[in-house]
């Protein structure tokens, strides 16, 4: 699908499939120390798409968040589904931490530099997305696990306490919130999610036909 076709309604649906992507796979890595790579590593390379011109750009296309438009409807129909309350939780935890994240420009001028830090490495060094998830839960730690409210992961036990799906978890934590910034920059308001639910539903199932989802 070409992006200059997208409304700004399915721009805000792609952003916002990135915040589910991203509660998506960390509900998964928690419970079962497994996750599809493939939409790891597309939401890890978020990250460092610092210019996007759409939405779909942070992911290389819409391809790459399409596990996120995946559940961002299964969220939209029915977000009190019992297979949908972590996935619920951590949506709404995310775009409640951006906010706070985007009203401390420090943090955020810090993040950044970390982060254009990371890439320049990952450029020339060809880090592996483990390596780069490493690195990124890094900032995680030095910067938004300071804040007053943090995001509490539950999961088994075994998989929370692997270093590897630790690291994992806090970079896609942070890709849900840099995804969470995007939807806000594009219009995107937690009143909306239910002001404009319907809506939100049909472009992101719109999209989600176009990848052969649903």
């Amino acid at each position: 699908m070409d992006k200059n076709v997208l409304s700004q309604l399915q721009q805000q649906a792609v952003a916002l499939a990135g915040v589910a992507q991203a509660a998506r796979l960390v509900d998964q890595i928690s419970k079962t120390g497994s996750y599809p790579p493939d939409f790891v590593e597309a939401s890890v390379h978020s990250l460092f798409v610092f210019e996007p011109d759409s939405a779909e750009d942070l992911y290389n296309g819409i391809s790459g968040v399409k596990l996120g438009l995946h559940n961002l409807c299964s969220l939209l129909a029915d977000k009190h589904a019992t297979e949908n309350q972590n996935l619920t939780r951590y949506v709404f935890s995310l775009l409640y931490l951006e906010r706070k994240f985007s009203a401390n420009q420090e943090m955020m001028s810090v993040v950044r530099a970390r982060l254009e830090h990371t890439s320049f490495r990952a450029e020339h060094f060809s880090s592996h997305v483990n390596e780069l998830c490493q690195s990124v839960s890094g900032i995680y730690q030095d910067t938004l696990s300071k804040q007053r409210f943090r995001i509490k992961v539950t999961g088994s036990p075994q998989h929370l306490q692997d270093d590897r799906n630790a690291d994992i978890i806090r970079a896609l934590l942070l890709s849900g919130i840099r995804a969470a910034f995007l939807w806000r920059q594009l219009g995107g308001r937690r009143w909306s999610l239910l002001l404009r639910r319907r809506k939100l539903l049909q472009a992101s199932q719109s999209l989600s036909r176009g990848l052969g989802v649903v």
